[in-house]
């Protein structure tokens, strides 16, 4: 039962009999449960949305799309999210939480596995090259076939893979089962946040809520990493695991035609999301209130009488509107307030740019790593989760503790937020420096007399070297030769025999492979591109520790920023401007960054291949140094817009302070303000009842 501890200055005790009808002081084992529950949906949730990042190249590859259909298939979850994100945080409010939270799960788990549902249709992933399947075979074939120049000029000879029929089913139209799968994805993430949040805000103690919060976070952080590590894992995994002879696939995981198990990760994630969705189901629809959110200054009849009390909703949600109607009525209002504080307008604009700034930079980060510094997508996925997404976790907690150290105002909290974001700009401008040398590949980035040059038209494939053979212009089966030059095909390097069979074969009598200009062509060639330069790799070391420390120092200003947001508002219209920050965020940024920084890298490409039947699929060359231009430089432009935007957003927000503080000198000093408050807490309690027993103590000290 509830007991008077009269030397604690009146407060009240809870018997642990278990025959007392009282709310305990410690957390609820229904709530320690929800909150196991709901950090292991924000790792479930994190973990899968990071894993679609993680498979932008796999998917490009596997169903032949560019990279801005990448982009629209990755914004695609906002889409899904936004669709019904006022519904549910609004009547999802009113109904069973835990369990709409559960039916979000499942939606998510069946969208991941929507997602890879594909692979299963579409049959095996078909690799275009000259290399003898057979590993037993051993006639010599000859990959140059005769013609004449005219013949080779004036058409394109067929696929060396000759496909039975041109079966349209492939990669024309798969891609939009994953576009509607993340979508699901996106419905299904929308009630995790808002209900599990305010449920926890609901029935934990105040002093641990902000804790428990904090630690749903920061297991919301280790899902990222898990789910780059998945990735990193998975694309190591040929996609065709188990249903084909791994001695007859020819390519590598550096190759850039090959495509990782994407499908596997999917499984894996959609599985440990519906895992989560299971404890939910168990969960009741409210739990005792805790004893502070009662009135402790009344005896423990009263306070079970006032908690069974029918206005009890009323008065501890007393900001909720009586009916849909009057919420209506009171939005437009409410709206226009909110966007009528300029120091808030200015905030959103800065962080709406920013966010497109991040957005897209997160999303083609691994890609980059993959095309400029020629890394494999599993060891891109690694970097990403080992070394960029602790760095950002860190630098976020590191950012709440100088907060709460140094006790920064407003004004510090903004001039911090804004400092680490320009010393990790100018930070990033070193980048432009880390650069690499395009790979040298006859007749696109260097001609065949050695010369660079760099060309996007086909018909620089032609040459007197190869103008004995009849290739074709869309394959791209690369060799090595042995002069350090990448040519496209073995055809294209003018080689007429081979010999061994799988990765071992080795093509000879390369007409086109020449040591120096001047002498006649007659070496050999072998799988794949030639390796960067050494130059390359030692620059990779350190474009990783300046990303790193960059990463860190813009994450510091996350904290600050997040707290500037809430406190330059009134504290009624919090809600609606965080809800409204999250709205405009993934709106104007969330859905088209990815698709715009798809569509300008795509300008860089400078080989396509091509798909089965017909038509322009995925990348296999880039421009890397237009890549890198055109990358760093839309990342760091847009941020260079927000910092201006910065510039009348703190003379604004100078004048809002001298007003806040012109307004608390008028109507009295926070402290009598808390006071008032404590008072009126205090005299609620004899609003129910008149009988409730008063406190000296507590008198004394008010």
């Amino acid at each position: 039962m509830m007991k008077m501890d009269n030397t604690a200055g009146g407060s009240w005790t809870i018997d642990s009999s278990p025959t007392s009808s009282a709310v305990k002081n410690s957390c609820h084992p229904n709530l320690k449960m929800f909150l196991a529950a709901l950090s292991f949906a924000y790792f479930a949730k994190a973990l899968s949305g990071s894993y679609m990042k993680s498979t932008i190249t796999q998917l490009e590859r596997r169903f032949e799309i560019p990279s801005y259909l990448i982009g629209i298939i990755d914004g695609s979850f906002e889409i899904g999210n936004l669709l019904v994100i006022a519904f549910v945080s609004y009547f999802g409010a009113k109904l069973h939480r835990p369990k709409i939270i559960a039916i979000g799960c499942v939606l998510m788990s069946f969208g991941t596995f929507l997602i890879a549902m594909p692979h299963f249709i579409i049959g095996r992933y078909k690799i275009e090259t000259s290399v003898r399947s057979s590993v037993n075979s051993t006639n010599n074939f000859s990959p140059c076939p005769a013609s004449s120049p005219e013949s080779s000029r004036a058409g394109d000879r067929p696929s060396i893979l000759t496909y039975r029929g041109c079966e349209r089913e492939s990669s024309v139209s798969m891609w939009i089962y994953v576009f509607l799968g993340n979508v699901l994805r996106g419905i299904g993430e929308t009630p995790v946040q808002p209900l599990g949040i305010s449920y926890i805000d609901d029935y934990a103690q105040s002093e641990n809520a902000a804790l428990y919060i904090g630690c749903v976070q920061t297991i919301a952080i280790i899902g990222p990493v898990f789910g780059y590590l998945l990735g990193s894992l998975c694309a190591k995994i040929y996609v065709d695991i188990g249903y084909v002879d791994m001695e007859t696939v020819t390519i590598t995981p550096g190759d850039a035609r090959w495509v990782g198990a994407w499908w596997l990760g999917y499984l894996i994630a959609g599985t440990i999301t519906l895992m989560s969705a299971v404890p939910f189901w168990f969960l009741p629809k409210s739990l005792p209130m805790p004893v502070e959110k009662h009135d402790t200054s009344c005896t423990p009849e009263q306070t079970r009488f006032i908690k069974d009390s029918p206005t009890m909703e009323h008065k501890f949600r007393p900001e909720e509107p009586a009916n849909l109607h009057q919420m209506a009525k009171d939005f437009v209002p409410t709206l226009k307030s909110l966007l009528g504080n300029p120091v808030y307008l200015i905030y959103l604009c800065v962080s709406i740019i920013q966010f497109n700034s991040l957005i897209g930079m997160v999303t083609y980060k691994p890609k980059y790593i993959e095309q400029h510094y020629g890394q494999s997508a599993s060891k891109a996925n690694f970097l990403m989760g080992m070394i960029n997404i602790p760095a950002v976790a860190l630098g976020m907690f590191s950012g709440g503790v100088i907060m709460k150290k140094y006790k920064l105002g407003i004004m510090e909290a903004a001039k911090f937020a804004f400092g680490t974001s320009l010393l990790g700009y100018f930070l990033s401008l070193f980048f432009f420096a880390m650069g690499c040398e395009n790979a040298k590949v006859a007749g696109i980035t260097v001609s065949y007399t050695r010369v660079e040059s760099l060309s996007y038209q086909e018909l620089s494939l032609f040459s007197d070297c190869n103008s004995g053979c009849f290739c074709s212009r869309r394959e791209w089966d690369p060799v090595c030769g042995e002069n350090g030059i990448t040519y496209v095909t073995p055809c294209w390097a003018g080689c007429t025999s081979s010999t061994g069979s799988g990765r071992n074969t080795v093509f000879n009598n390369c007409t086109c492979v020449t040591l120096a200009e001047a002498q006649p062509g007659n070496l050999t060639a072998t799988l794949g591109q030639c390796p960067r330069r050494d130059s390359c790799d030692k620059i990779f070391p350190y474009f990783l520790a300046l990303s790193v420390v960059s990463s860190f120092i813009i994450s510091l200003g996350g904290t600050p920023g997040f707290v500037l947001l809430v406190r330059c508002i009134k504290p009624e219209l919090k809600s609606l401007a965080l809800g409204i920050h999250t709205l405009a965020t993934r709106t104007l940024a969330g859905i088209p960054a990815p698709i715009y920084f798809g569509a300008i890298i795509d300008t860089t490409c400078l080989k396509w291949g091509y798909k089965m039947c017909a038509g322009r699929g995925a990348c296999r060359i880039y421009n890397t140094s237009s890549y890198r231009i055109v990358y760093l430089g839309l990342t760091l432009g847009l941020r260079t817009v927000s910092f201006f935007l910065c510039i009348p957003g703190f003379a604004l927000l100078k004048r809002h302070i001298k007003r806040e503080e012109k307004n608390a000198l008028t109507n009295g000093n926070a402290e009598l303000e808390s006071l008032k408050k404590e008072d009126s807490s205090y005299t609620h309690c004899e609003q129910f009842i008149p009988a409730c027993d008063r406190n000296p103590d507590r008198e004394t000290r008010l």
